[in-house]
């Protein structure tokens, strides 16, 4: 066991590290010399990760995991612990995509895609706050979300009602270790270059039947928010270009990229305006029911 609590280098826990967004954030707390254990449901692409960092001079290990399994993810955590001797930041980023019409989507759709991005991140979470509160200094966790909660569209109901619940959770979380000194960042990924859809349909149980992907739900969905097209589909590496500075800040949110600023002002005004018109309507005269 390398135990790096004494000689100041972090230890970075990755779920989902295997490709795509996770796989970039691997490279840049690797660049800034922290260790990073790599892990994904999918073993060779977790180890091709750690085997980039470790080409690169870092240190890294491997492991798959199965973020619906508590067990996997349990053992996960003493696999950390045996190799690094603990966590200073958490990565829970956990994610399975499935397009389609709300009244098209199966119960198994629902199933899959809230038992793994949301109980998959409460369950991810459980399993490595342990190492993070017997770490001192400087502690996170970052929970990846959806820039679709922001500016939603259609055809992605259960991927954004389950995104939803995973911001309900870390800014309930956040509050919650504030007082212990661990900070909790909630990140907001737009479109990226990746294997996301490949990865989300072979994740998929096969009990459940299998994920379908029909073009016309990704037109339809796209079509359906108000977004630059020439901002919103970026590489991994881009959207994670400010991830460090926004965590040193203990930012309590981070949208790496996307052209819907606009879209995203115009929705809060509706939430202040909808508060504006309750306020204005009290009566304070009104007898108590």
């Amino acid at each position: 066991m390398t135990d790096h609590a004494a000689d100041g280098v972090r230890v970075v826990v990755i779920t989902g590290a295997g490709s795509g967004l996770g796989a970039a954030m691997a490279g840049v707390f690797a660049a800034a010399g922290d260790a990073v254990a790599c892990l994904d449901i999918d073993a060779d692409g977790a180890e091709a990760t750690a085997k980039a960092v470790r080409e690169l001079g870092g240190e890294a290990m491997s492991g798959r995991v199965d973020l619906a399994d508590p067990a996997s993810l349990q053992a996960a955590a003493e696999a950390v612990q045996r190799r690094f001797g603990g966590c200073d930041v958490l990565c829970a980023n956990v994610g399975v995509q499935q397009f389609g019409a709300i009244d098209h989507l199966s119960a198994q759709d629902w199933q899959w895609v809230l038992s793994v991005n949301v109980l998959g991140t409460v369950a991810t979470v459980t399993s490595f706050l342990p190492l993070l509160r017997a770490r001192s200094g400087r502690r996170h966790i970052v929970l990846t979300a959806s820039s679709s909660v922001l500016n939603p569209g259609v055809r992605l109901g259960a991927y954004t009602t389950s995104k939803y619940a995973v911001v309900g959770f870390g800014e309930t979380l956040r509050m919650e270790l504030e007082q212990e000194g661990i900070g909790v960042s909630i990140l907001f990924p737009a479109g990226m270059s990746t294997r996301h859809l490949e990865s989300s349909r072979l994740a998929r149980p096969a009990q459940l039947g299998p994920s379908l992907l029909r073009n016309e739900d990704v037109a339809a969905m796209l079509a359906s928010r108000d977004m630059d097209d020439k901002t919103n589909v970026v590489t991994p590496e881009f959207a994670v270009r400010n991830l460090l500075d926004d965590l040193a800040r203990n930012e309590p949110y981070i949208v790496t990229h996307g052209g819907y600023r606009d879209a995203l002002v115009r929705r809060q005004e509706a939430f202040v305006a909808a508060y504006d018109r309750m306020a204005g309507s009290n009566d304070v005269t009104a007898p108590a029911r």
